[in-house]
């Protein structure tokens, strides 16, 4: 085996290919064809969801797998990025893979792929079919990583393809404008089979190359819409399909309503060939977890320390998602934000939707040599929030550090930006998620 060690064959793969992104389909489709003796299209022999879309993608797979294995099913589930840990990635049965399972994986890719250079990306997604392909599942849920067309994930042909909404980001790969990026993320849409558009105001290239192709669009406020009340929310679906009363997801958001809808109309179009009962489904929804999606952290004030919220929003429409949610989240003191973005995120836009409930802001670094350079991040604040109370930090610990000594016990300190911006918040010493 080339390493024994699951950091070694990481940190190996960041060194394989050039390119820390390189879409296309070719290189992953030869290492798989080697490695499963298949030709032709990739199928493999449990159903396949493929989940894609700009925000929400996570969500839609927390929740599919949380019903499917509710209902006793053997599911699989594949997303990205991690938080703590790369076995994050790949779950089997709701648990995360070992370090020797993926070890072993990596060491048949390795052998497979001959002289081909992959990707990070591409080593992770061939781990995972790899695992799937030897854990007897029901079904596996594929999150897709970036647009959809060229992704890794897009080797295999989905049973049903969903995506949960289209906005601005990954530009520079996707194109500058929405119907672009609808275009690309639409990839994951095949012909004759169910096309889930979970985002009833999507760019309508989304659902045009749908009808192009012959795949079957299902469209929330067209084909399937959900209503919701104080206490639950009913579902209204093809083929006159309901279910009416709903638990509230576990998961907080009002836009948790959009991506439940969404992944629930993915489940109807496979009922008959794997049925999920109505308790399966409301079990699915108050067990859903998804760590980094508006994670709360109680504050404790007779302790005299603040709340804490994490969230990995680093887009405009995450930020404007994430403003919705902590508006209507109990705060009775000031809010504070720490803020660390990626250099390829436009930082008006995410700090927009914020500014108006944010009383002080902590701007750091993020641990990556990708991090928006600080002077960028406070010209974007200064310009989207003029006379805003500002306070720089060399990085996120100190950042931390400052916003906790200077929050009194009924304040609240909102922590995003990025997945790296939450793996630091995770880490902290400072702050303990529940």
């Amino acid at each position: 085996m080339r390493f024994q060690n699951l950091d070694d064959w990481l940190v190996w793969q960041e060194t394989l290919h050039p390119g820390r992104i390189e879409l296309g389909l070719e290189r992953i489709r030869s290492v798989w064809f080697r490695l499963s003796a298949q030709t032709g299209p990739v199928r493999l022999p449990f159903a396949v969801i493929s989940v894609g879309g700009t925000n929400g993608k996570g969500s839609c797979v927390a929740y599919l797998d949380a019903w499917y294995r509710a209902a006793g099913y053997r599911c699989g589930a594949y997303t990205s990025p991690h938080l703590l840990r790369y076995n994050e990635r790949i779950r089997i049965d709701g648990e995360m893979v070992s370090d020797d399972a993926l070890c072993e994986a990596f060491e048949r890719i390795d052998r497979a792929r001959g002289e081909i250079a992959l990707t990070y990306f591409e080593f992770g997604t061939l781990a995972a079919l790899d695992l799937f392909m030897r854990a007897d599942l029901d079904i596996a849920v594929l999150e897709v990583g970036l647009g959809g067309r060229l992704d890794a994930v897009n080797l295999v042909a989905a049973d049903v393809a969903l995506v949960a909404s289209v906005g601005r980001d990954h530009m520079a790969w996707l194109g500058d404008d929405l119907a672009s990026i609808a275009t690309e993320k639409a990839g994951i849409f095949r012909a004759g089979r169910p096309a889930v558009i979970g985002q009833q105001d999507a760019p309508a290239a989304l659902r045009e190359r749908a009808e192009e192709i012959g795949a079957q669009p299902l469209q929330a406020g067209r084909e399937f819409a959900w209503t919701a009340a104080a206490d639950g929310w009913d579902w209204q679906g093809p083929r006159g399909r309901h279910y009416r009363a709903l638990p509230i997801p576990a998961l907080r958001g009002r836009h948790q309503y959009q991506n439940a809808a969404a992944a629930l109309c993915a489940l109807e179009q496979l009922a008959e060939r794997l049925p999920v009962a109505p308790a399966a489904i409301r079990q699915g929804l108050l067990r859903a977890a998804l760590p980094g999606r508006f994670t709360s952290v109680p504050g404790n004030p007779e302790a005299g320390t603040p709340a804490w919220v994490l969230d990995v929003a680093h887009n405009d429409q995450a930020a404007c998602a994430l403003a919705e949610t902590l508006a209507a989240y109990p705060c009775s003191g000031q809010r504070l934000a720490v803020l660390a973005l990626l250099s390829d995120k436009e930082p008006e836009a995410v700090i927009a939707p914020l500014a108006p409930l944010i009383d002080q802001w902590y701007l750091a670094s993020a641990p990556s040599d990708r991090a928006m350079p600080l002077e960028r991040m406070s010209a974007a604040l200064a310009a989207t929030a003029p006379g805003a109370t500002v306070v720089v930090e060399p990085d996120l610990d100190a950042a931390f550090q400052a916003a906790a000594q200077t929050a009194q016990p009924d304040d609240l300190i909102l922590i995003f930006g990025s997945f790296l911006t939450i793996e630091a918040a995770l880490r902290s010493p400072l702050i303990s998620p529940v």
